[in-house]
């Protein structure tokens, strides 16, 4: 029995590979963010290297200084409107897609697949072609122009793929009980349908949000003038010699986290409330 129990102990030598080919993605994953993590709270006297010269948040409240180089307020703020806009287009767009394709129409896999054929394209073409197109027909690329749109053609086929598995597996006879029921359709969209694949919809929202924040071929050239953060990042790394490129990084991580924390929370308190209701 002794023998038998050590026998199915025994782990298999492809269990060490994939072990230590996991540890080897954790790192390589989270080794960089780690680093950065901790250079950011050198002393006042640091450099961008280890050994740490001291331990203060000198960087943090420099970020809110005035900078020689760099506009971290402006390109964070722009960032963040873009990110907002975008979240909020493609949620709304694909749910409505996604309510859409539930019935076969004339056209709709040759709009199924212009809507994806995206994703295929390198994304420095499109931002390409975005900002060639707006200097063709002399319109000045924006960051809320000719970026949101390259940032859509990004986020939209992700929730437009998303929303089609949602609906997939969702059960038509809710539907058909709450209009039995008078509801109008409208209502039946508000009261039933919208409760039910709403974890889906944040799960989009956040995806969408996250896509368009960090962002960088397709904002490259169709932002314009005005930098988003991610382009005013790649802009510093060759003129700031400080550690607060480090705490810029640090901060928008953290705020990246916060974003990603307070949709799972969301996601939590729905499906708490639908389950008291239940």
């Amino acid at each position: 029995m002794a023998l038998l129990t050590k026998t199915r102990e025994r782990r298999p030598t492809s269990f060490y590979f994939l072990a230590a080919f996991f540890a080897l993605f954790v790192l390589f994953l989270y080794g960089p963010m780690l680093t950065i993590f901790i250079l950011s709270f050198q002393g006042e006297n640091g450099g961008l290297t280890f050994p740490m010269n001291g331990f203060s948040f000198h960087w943090f409240g420099n970020l809110f200084e005035q900078q020689a180089v760099g506009d971290f307020g402006g390109s964070f703020s722009r960032s963040l409107k873009l990110g907002l806009i975008v979240m909020v287009v493609t949620v709304v767009v694909s749910f409505m897609a996604g309510l859409a394709f539930r019935k076969r129409f004339r056209g709709d896999s040759v709009i199924f697949y212009l809507a994806i054929a995206s994703l295929i394209v390198p994304s420095i073409l499109i931002s390409l072609g975005i900002g060639l197109l707006f200097n063709i027909v002399e319109w000045q690329p924006q960051w809320f122009t000719s970026a949101l749109g390259a940032h859509l053609t990004w986020t939209f086929p992700f929730g437009l793929l998303i929303m089609f598995a949602v609906f997939n597996r969702f059960d038509p006879s809710y539907e058909e009980a709450a209009r039995d029921l008078g509801a109008s359709n409208w209502q039946t969209i508000q009261y039933v349908v919208l409760p039910m694949v709403g974890p889906s919809l944040i799960g989009v929202a956040m995806f969408s949000f996250t896509l368009s924040y960090d962002e960088f071929a397709r904002t490259l050239m169709t932002a314009g003038a005005l930098n988003t953060l991610p382009l005013e990042i790649y802009g510093m790394t060759t003129n700031v010699t400080t550690p607060v490129l480090y705490a810029l990084g640090t901060v928008t991580t953290g705020f990246s986290f916060l974003v990603i924390a307070l949709a799972l929370g969301t996601v939590a308190i729905m499906r708490r409330r639908k389950g008291q209701k239940a």
